[in-house]
């Protein structure tokens, strides 16, 4: 947590991550260029933000992107921030996290193969744990901020679905393919958005770092009606359930202890 309060301390680097906000997936002379700073300054601010794991970088062909990441953010209201302020509080704290997380309807991804959003953790659990965490359906339920109840399956050519306490489905996936323990690739269909919403693609990518899983969520081809409706807050909070319960085994949606 010292990390990110550092990353948040200076000017610039609060720059850095409304320039983001603004346009998530950005390049290095991108911000170079709208900062007016040297290329070895922007280099050195976000090698900072890295660090405290506020901006992730992924590469597409020649170049690499910036993005946002708002899982620490998350991770800090969830655990500090939300038990202890009156729920009023709360809900400004949570929606300038929105915010921040930034799904700008404004920002266009012309490359298919670059993610929309990219979203990345660290959690103190093996990569197994991990892994059966975000496949098995009597497990989901147990971190994931709404999901009653979990049908089908998570292996290649199946199909999952999240229930919500009425037994209706609000998110669908289909498997496209599935690395397990490393790799799960899945299309995203959002039902929460009502009858014929467009679907998208998510990636899981999981990754063995010492006593550490690493845990990256990508999210390719939003649509454009879809960008600016909380989707990235809600993978922020995946991400924050899945690691706050294999950590601890505290359910942060319920208050309870599995």
């Amino acid at each position: 947590m010292d990390a990110i309060f550092k990353a948040l301390s200076d000017d610039t680097r609060r720059q850095l991550l409304d320039m983001l906000r603004e346009k998530d997936g950005q390049t290095l002379s991108e911000l170079e260029g709208e900062l007016g700073m040297s290329r070895f300054g922007v280099m050195k601010h976000l090698k900072i933000l890295e660090e405290a794991s506020l901006v992730v970088t992924r590469k597409s062909g020649r170049f690499k992107y910036h993005y946002l990441n708002a899982v620490p953010l998350q991770t800090v209201i969830d655990r500090w921030i939300d038990p202890l302020v009156q729920k009023p509080m709360s809900r400004l704290v949570l929606d300038l996290k929105t915010e921040l997380e930034g799904d700008d309807p404004m920002s266009v991804n012309t490359n298919k193969d670059r993610p929309d959003l990219v979203l990345e953790t660290f959690i103190k659990a093996s990569v197994e744990r991990v892994w059966d965490a975000l496949t098995n359906p009597e497990t989901i339920v147990k971190h994931h901020y709404a999901a009653n109840a979990v049908s089908g399956s998570f292996s290649n050519g199946d199909r999952a679905e999240y229930l919500d306490q009425k037994g209706n489905s609000f998110l669908a996936f289909e498997i496209l393919d599935e690395e397990p323990g490393k790799r799960l690739d899945m299309t995203f269909e959002p039902g929460f958005f009502g009858p014929g919403a467009k679907h998208s693609r998510c990636v899981y990518e999981l990754e063995e770092q010492g006593a550490l899983c690493k845990l990256t969520i990508l999210h390719f081809n939003i649509p454009e009606e879809q960008k600016d409706t909380g989707i990235g807050s809600g993978w922020a909070s995946v991400a924050s359930g899945l690691k706050t319960w294999l950590e601890t085994g505290e359910n942060l949606f319920s208050g309870g202890v599995s």
